[in-house]
């Protein structure tokens, strides 16, 4: 559990942004007693009918005793939560502590107008985290039976709701602990809701360009011009008060003139006339705005200040905002062709997705793009990204189906839990490729608060392959591989035949294609290109054809050198007909080309083809592309969205056992878990810890080990020396009270020099090899596993696999095959290959525990003896503290 609140105080997370059901956002905070106007006119503005519904009878006004009663709370046996937009009440929520303190009555009031956009939903979710932060397990509600809205939301929000119907109302209850089917209602519902919010900006049916200038070269210019001669098919307004006509268009001074509504606005003004813009945007309904002015975050604290004051004032009137400094957004379906950007015009169309964090980035993947002829679908430069990101756009990209792939370029995750979940549900149905910022990790763009982090930056490279993401490190690479993934059928396995008019070539290509891991099956370097045209593009044809019906063969790389009396395009469109015959990708590198892509027209029988030939002017990077998206295919072959659930866990009992222990824990304080009630924690998830016990007295430790058993091992409690056999601090398989006496004696003797730590003795178990096991909570990512082999591996040689929980089983395997020297553990030199099974089963028990509990900063266990047949952990240190609010909890909630 987390702090409980004080009485009159409350968690400042508790206060948030949403996303609304229809794409808008609102304002989330806990009641204050200055809201009692606010309530009272809210009261006021319902219907007769909604007024029953919640009060099971009609009042035409709150009394002072009831507005008293309904503002004025603890936030710990009484919470009430209001959503608000542009400054007025639109939603309340609120519960009372019953006299079980583990259960409260829950009740709920949404405005009529702004009834069925999810805000009961959102209200349950916020008032279901903080009842839990004050120990209440279970609401119960009283619902009339005709009102069907409000039942919805509880039998819609996936709890296993108890009902009842007793003298005219319906009794409701149900435990409020998340369970999978509620955290994937959650989901959902946040994904529609974030999904469309973006379609409101992507594909608006109406824009106004604010700012529009008739100057020549400047920002507001360039965006009118671009917006109409990209064909937007929507209606265009210019805004500009000192002119009458731009673009050949009549001209509005100001937004409130404009005679249609405008649901996208563009905003090119000076950033001190923003805020009276955003204000005009607000008033009139705007659903999203696109600020393309810069000196916000960019511009030190002062402008770091302005920043989070627009994003305040637009989500809090229900728009969402790209940008600032962004260099806007392009939409290539002939219903929309929308090109709100600084790119000179309309991407070709195709089935790309991209969104890029940095402007001058933008411009370059733009750019790329477009030399490479790669179709785009949808392109966003968030600038500052202080609002809209990479994973409000993974969510549209989902359902979007124009969108076949998708490349992000990212500075920073400000929410990387979130990210991961994200891009392995989409990574599913659709290639992510992530280019990184050299100073990239975790962490949050200019504009957001500094956090630090625990987890070691290859945690979150581990992060990114577990959801099945294409890291690469340049904009360069990023396109290398969307070229293959936006027109090529995935390959089948990572067998590749390498096709050449050189051998020298030939033989580079196999040596580079198999430093990739890909198997390279066959070479063929004996097929003369110099031939003349009739010649040589049969025998090219049919060579690749021979080569592409071979079942070990999953992909051509296509390495040549100029050949007399033969065009690159002739050539590609060989290629182009063979790989759609086949559907098996093909991929070519043309030494000294100059332009990387060709565009192709085929014929496959009597079909047209038209397709892009992934095309690349040197061979390293088709094979690197190439083998970036094989391992894509793997993945995705292996991983099927299953995390492993080991048996015998008992999330409740662990539950129990950290509140009581948490009990009088306050604040950050960090708590180191004794043996015993580590070893009861551990158990609750199957995991055993070999029993030691520790002594004053040779006597004493004579019957310790007579408890636990013989032989027995000798060990120091420090924790620098007690694994070190080679500093004294551990003597091994002592089997009788005599010799364990003088062991003592010895060892106690020969650690004076390093203070007399105290010892204890521990059961002998089988030898094995020695490794470690670590879980850690970090403030971004949440959970994060390590595991590697102790010793110089891991402490001079940093040689860790990093895991970000929740795992599946390919991930669990993968995991302990990770670290370079894991392959002692596999038959090395001739010893006994090790007990993988038992490795795999501890290592998903403790990523289960570790996500189910935030309260467990750190869990590490070392050594952990690996033998044949099974793994035996020596000791555990467990440490617990009062959890932070993770970045992907519970509740939904937008960035701050």
């Amino acid at each position: 559990m987390v702090d409980q609140p004080a009485d009159g105080v409350y968690p400042e997370y508790w206060e948030a942004d949403v996303v609304l059901r229809d794409g808008g956002t609102g304002h989330l905070r806990p009641i204050h007693p200055a809201d009692a106007d606010a309530v009272q006119a809210f009261h006021v503005g319902q219907s007769q009918k909604s007024i029953y519904m919640r009060f099971f009878a009609f009042k035409s006004r709150l009394s002072a005793k009831e507005l008293k009663r309904f503002t004025e709370v603890d936030y710990k046996d009484r919470v009430a939560l209001v959503i608000t937009i542009g400054g007025e009440i639109m939603g309340i929520g609120r519960y009372d502590r019953l006299e079980d303190p583990t259960e409260a009555e829950v009740a709920f009031n949404i405005a009529d107008a702004h009834q069925g956009r999810g805000i009961g939903s959102i209200l349950l979710e916020h008032l279901a985290a903080a009842a839990r932060e004050n120990g209440i397990r279970k609401f119960s509600a009283e619902v009339l039976p005709e009102n069907r809205k409000m039942l919805m939301v509880f039998s819609d929000a996936g709890y296993d709701v108890k009902r009842h119907f007793d003298d005219g109302v319906v009794s409701l209850e149900f435990n409020i602990d998340p369970t999978d089917k509620s955290r994937a209602v959650m989901e959902s519902r946040e994904h529609r809701a974030e999904a469309r919010s973006i379609q409101e900006l992507l594909a608006p049916s109406s824009v106004a360009v604010i700012g529009a200038s008739r100057k020549w070269g400047t920002v507001g210019y360039q965006l009118l011009e671009h917006i109409i001669e990209g064909g937007f098919t929507g209606p265009v307004y210019a805004i500009n008060p000192e002119a009458f006509e731009l673009a050949g268009m009549l001209s509005f001074a100001r937004l409130a003139e404009v005679p249609g509504p405008v649901k996208l606005a563009i905003i090119a003004v000076p950033y001190a006339e923003v805020p009276k813009v955003v204000e005009e945007c607000a008033a009139a309904g705007v659903k999203g705005i696109v600020v393309a002015t810069s000196g916000y975050a960019d511009d030190g604290d002062r402008g770091l200040a302005r920043q989070r004051e627009l994003v305040r004032q637009a989500r809090a009137n229900g728009m969402r905002v790209i940008g600032p400094a962004s260099l806007g957004i392009l939409n290539t379906n002939p219903a929309v062709s929308l090109n709100a950007s600084m790119a000179p015009s309309l991407a070709r169309r195709g089935g790309l997705g991209l969104f890029s964090q940095s402007a001058a980035i933008g411009v370059s993947l733009y750019a790329a793009s477009s030399r490479r002829r790669v179709g785009i679908s949808t392109f966003l430069s968030a600038g500052n990204r202080a609002d809209v990101s990479g994973n409000d756009m993974m969510q549209f990209w989902e359902d979007d189906a124009d969108t076949t792939a998708v490349g992000l370029y990212l500075e920073s995750i400000g929410n990387p839990r979130k990210f991961s979940r994200l891009a392995r549900r989409l990574a599913r149905t659709k290639p992510v490729i992530v280019a990184k910022s050299d100073a990239m990790g975790l962490g949050l763009p200019p504009g957001h608060a500094v956090r630090t982090t625990q987890a070691p930056p290859e945690a979150l490279d581990a992060m990114m392959r577990q959801a099945g993401v294409i890291r690469v490190e340049t904009i360069e690479q990023l396109m290398d591989v969307a070229q293959i993934v936006s027109s090529q059928p995935l390959p089948k396995g990572p067998g590749i035949a390498v096709f050449s008019n050189s051998r020298a070539l030939g033989k580079v290509v196999a040596d580079s294609a198999a430093a990739q891991g890909l198997g390279v099956e066959r070479i063929v370097t004996d097929v003369d290109l110099d031939a003349g045209m009739s010649v040589a593009l049969p025998a090219l044809r049919r060579s690749l054809q021979e080569l592409l019906t071979a079942d070990t063969v999953h992909a051509v790389v296509v390495a040549l050198l100029p050949a007399h009396g033969l065009t690159v395009e002739k050539i590609a469109g060989v290629l182009a007909e063979c790989s759609a015959a086949a559907g098996k990708p093909v991929v070519a590198a043309f030494s000294g080309l100059l332009d990387p892509s060709i565009y192709v027209e085929g014929m496959v029988g009597d079909a047209a083809v038209s397709t892009v030939v992934p095309c690349y002017s040197n061979p390293g990077a088709a094979v690197a592309a190439l083998g970036a998206v094989v391992r894509y295919a793997q993945w995705l072959d292996r991983d099927h969205g299953l995390f492993v659930e080991p048996e015998g866990c008992d999330a409740d009992g662990a539950h129990a056992d950290l509140d009581a222990l948490l009990h009088e824990v306050s604040g950050e304080q960090l708590v180191r878990l004794d043996q015993a009630a580590a070893s009861r924690l551990l158990a609750r998830y199957g995991i055993r810890v070999v029993p030691s016990e520790g002594f004053e007295t040779e006597a004493e430790a004579v019957a310790a080990a007579d408890r636990l058993g013989w032989p027995v091992a000798l060990k120091t409690t420090d924790p620098a020396l007690r694994h070190r056999l080679d500093l004294g601090g551990v003597r091994l398989d002592i089997q009788d009270a005599e010799s364990l006496r003088r062991n003592v004696l010895e060892m106690r003797k020969s650690l004076e020099r390093y203070g007399s730590p105290s010892l204890e003795v521990q059961t002998m178990v089988p030898v094995g090899q020695a490794c470690t096991f670590r879980a850690i909570e970090d403030p971004l990512l949440g959970p994060v596993v390590s595991f590697g082999l102790a010793g110089d591996a891991v402490n001079l040689l940093e040689d860790w696999a990093h895991r970000v929980p929740p795992l599946s089983g390919s991930d669990v395997h993968d995991f302990i095959r990770s670290p370079r020297a894991s392959r002692k553990l596999f038959g090395y030199q001739g010893l006994p290959a090790v007990d993988a099974a038992a490795l795999e089963d501890l290592a998903a028990r403790l990523a289960r525990l570790k996500d189910n509990h935030p309260e467990i900063a750190l869990v590490d266990f070392n050594p952990v003896l690996a033998g044949p047949d099974g793994a035996s952990i020596l000791a555990a240190d467990v440490r617990i503290a009062n959890a932070a609010q993770r970045t992907d909890s519970a509740r939904r909630a937008m960035r701050s």
